[in-house]
């Protein structure tokens, strides 16, 4: 009883104060929600009465919806619709990485492609604005002397696009990801080595391992097309 009466009397007050706001993705509603980015500042209390300093608290993130208080590790969690626009750009990538390699585009390969740009969210994707688009690219990685597009500069792209969204991605999004590339080197016969190469660079971009990556390989050329 001494101790409840003595909580009663002595504490510890925070003062917060916003710093900042934005929009972020809420772990406690979880979905998009405004935020304010707050530091405060602690105070020993007798009677509630703010007394002696007690150090910094925060800084921490508040929803402004449910009022929760994170760390602001939480804003690393990129929003839905930037989570989106990022799987975009992570399958726009990879579909010129796989189309590029081999050089001139097959009509399957570009037939493929538009497929799974159109289920992308790309609805304006077509086989000749695709095929204009890897001959650009092919041309300019022969001009430059890195070959950008190839070797070295094309890993770089990938990993780019790719390792940002790795780490919120579920396994089976990294899969779907990979096969996707996959069905597109084969949609005109087996995997060429430089296929292989890149889809290998797509699997370690999406922190796949060795084995795991060669085991989808081998189940997508068994599938039907």
């Amino acid at each position: 009883m001494r101790r409840t009466g003595l909580t009663r009397v002595l504490g510890v007050h925070t003062t917060w104060t916003t710093v900042g706001d934005g929009e972020f993705f809420c772990p406690g509603c979880g979905g998009d929600r405004n935020y304010q980015r707050r530091t405060g500042r602690r105070r020993f209390t007798v009677l509630g009465v703010p007394l002696v300093p007690r150090g910094q608290a925060g800084p921490v993130v508040q929803c402004a919806a449910c009022e929760r208080r994170f760390g602001t590790e939480a804003l690393d969690h990129p929003t839905t619709h930037r989570f989106s626009a990022m799987l975009r750009d992570a399958v726009h990538t990879v579909v010129l990485a796989v189309l590029a390699v081999g050089g001139s585009p097959s009509r399957p390969s570009l037939e493929c492609a538009v497929g799974v740009l159109r289920a992308a969210g790309f609805d304006d994707s077509s086989e000749d604005r695709l095929a204009a688009l890897v001959e650009a690219l092919v041309t300019d990685a022969g001009r430059l002397p890195e070959h950008v597009g190839s070797g070295a500069g094309l890993a770089i792209e990938l990993h780019e696009a790719l390792d940002p969204l790795a780490a919120h991605l579920a396994p089976a999004g990294r899969e779907s990801i990979l096969l996707q590339g996959a069905r597109i080197a084969l949609a005109d016969g087996p995997y060429s080595s430089a296929e292989r190469d890149v889809l290998g660079t797509v699997g370690a971009a999406l922190t796949m391992c060795t084995d795991e990556v060669a085991d989808l390989l081998v189940a997508a050329a068994r599938t039907p097309s």
